[in-house]
């Protein structure tokens, strides 16, 4: 495909993958082509689709209301999503739905995914745009999800703001050889991990890189905002 053939919006995208997303050392095919073919653009609050492709972090003000969430860059978004180490037959758990993008992208990877947002403005709005593109294999549910969901336990747990730690009722809703990527510390040293669950009582963490981003909305953190 010559870049000089897309149209505006996906030689937009294409660029994001380009000059954002691969040197930030992103090497699944299947996943950058996901992201190729899912419009970013229609994700964003209306007013904000210029600024869909840039690499920065984007603030979810819906229909005049700031929600206090934002879409993470697209480079970190991205690498989160690898790092789960998605297999076809994975059912995925995502704390914070925001504008339902990242959800969007893991339900290309897996085979179902369960998005909880504690903002009901918002998961409407994310309702709505996983509708326009056809996404069916997500169920949206709305709540507080920062110490965990149910009693269910998952393949993987993608969690999409930043936590001081990870609960252990959290962790235990993996299943045994699941993954959990997050962003965890306090501002303004974060790093992003992956706990896999290794046994009954056993965990292994491996931090991935160091970055910095808003509070998961729940926590002790996103609480105490001046």
């Amino acid at each position: 495909m010559n870049v000089n053939d897309i149209p505006d919006a996906e030689r937009a995208r294409f660029n994001m993958i380009e000059q954002q997303i691969r040197p930030w050392n992103v090497q699944d095919e299947r996943l950058l082509k996901i992201v190729f073919d899912t419009p970013r653009e229609y994700f964003v609050p209306p007013q904000m689709r210029a600024l869909a492709f840039t690499d920065t972090e984007l603030p979810l003000i819906i229909d005049g209301v700031d929600s206090r969430e934002h879409m993470l860059s697209p480079k970190v978004e991205t690498k989160l999503i690898e790092e789960l180490l998605l297999q076809p037959s994975d059912c995925v758990l995502e704390i914070g739905t925001g504008s339902g993008y990242q959800a969007a992208l893991v339900s290309r990877l897996c085979q179902q995914i369960t998005s909880i947002e504690i903002d009901s403005r918002l998961a409407a709005f994310a309702q709505a745009n996983l509708a326009r593109q056809h996404i069916d294999n997500v169920v949206l549910e709305t709540g507080d999800a920062h110490a965990g969901w149910g009693t269910a336990e998952y393949d993987a747990i993608l969690v999409t703001g930043a936590v001081p730690c990870v609960p252990d009722a959290l962790k235990y809703q993996l299943a045994v050889g699941g993954r959990l990527v997050a962003i965890v510390g306090h501002s303004p040293i974060m790093t992003a991990c992956r706990i896999t669950r290794t046994g009954a009582g056993d965990f292994e963490t491996t931090q991935i890189f160091d970055t910095w981003t808003k509070p998961l909305r729940g926590t002790a953190q996103s609480r105490f905002q001046f």
